[in-house]
């Protein structure tokens, strides 16, 4: 297996960055799926066991001036990498004001994703600060438990209201989302004693396809109550500033988020909670 790339626009550096970093908010460990045309984090906890999951897909192309992988075979010529996002995004905080920064795949005492950062210099000698990221190589056998997620028959899909507007809601609600297909969103809290829900009108329901019209009232709510620590972990690390951004709802069950970038896209699923 080999792997290698090279960033040096610094537009494109900055980007990788901020997904990164989102990642690094959303999950201590993940996989890192290597092709010839993407790179995947992947977190694939299961959600009927309560924990979240997540879906990442870059397309190598739009970040990376040099790229070349290969896989385990010519038959699949895939890569899959256990690591730590947060050392990956320590390692990009020393390469803000580089020249170039390189990856690739090499193996000291451990396999490691040694970042290189070539940094501006006043001599003619360029000076490198480099970084050993430990990973783990997961063996084909596993491969199957990493595939994409298929998008679940939900009840509701809406587009989101501004994602920071709706962190400053969550923050002060509890924890159950509502939505029709009439473009309503409410979150609200709940106890015994009081019920308080905060309104989001006209926000627009994506066109699916649909092999039929649906029967049902567009103003009948579906309703997921989630752990208010999972669906603020995933506003407040948001840094990809996506061009649209959707939310899914299987009444009862999970919300299925969706970002949209030119050239990243990222899903997250939260189970519902009794």
């Amino acid at each position: 297996m080999r792997f290698r790339c090279k960033i040096v626009d610094i537009s494109c550096l900055n980007h990788f960055t901020r997904v990164v970093n989102t990642i690094t908010k959303l999950t201590k460990s993940c996989t890192l799926r290597l092709t010839g045309n993407n790179l995947y984090f992947i977190l694939t906890d299961k959600v009927a066991n309560g924990g979240v999951s997540m879906w990442c897909e870059l397309c190598q192309a739009n970040f990376f001036d040099e790229y070349q992988m290969e896989g385990v075979s010519a038959e699949q010529n895939e890569i899959y990498l256990e690591l730590a996002p947060e050392n990956l995004s320590r390692a990009l905080k020393t390469a803000q004001n580089s020249k170039a920064v390189k990856m690739k795949l090499t193996n000291k005492h451990c396999p490691c994703l040694t970042v290189a950062v070539e940094l501006p210099s006043l001599s003619s000698t360029s000076r490198f600060v480099t970084h050993d990221i430990p990973v783990s190589v997961t063996p084909r056998r596993l491969w199957n438990d990493f595939k994409e997620p298929i998008v679940p028959n939900f009840d509701v899909s809406i587009y989101l209201p501004a994602l920071k507007t709706m962190k400053s809601v969550v923050e002060r609600m509890k924890n159950v989302i509502e939505a029709n297909r009439n473009g309503e969103i409410r979150l609200k809290i709940e106890t015994d004693l009081v019920s308080v829900s905060t309104h989001f009108k006209d926000l627009g329901n994506p066109p699916w396809v649909s092999d039929e019209p649906s029967q049902s009232d567009p103003d009948i709510m579906s309703i997921a109550r989630v752990d208010i620590r999972k669906l603020l972990q995933f506003l407040a690390g948001q840094q990809v500033n996506p061009n649209k951004a959707l939310c899914n709802i299987v009444h009862k069950r999970m919300v299925h988020f969706i970002l949209l970038h030119e050239d990243v896209s990222l899903q997250y699923f939260i189970p519902a909670i009794a």
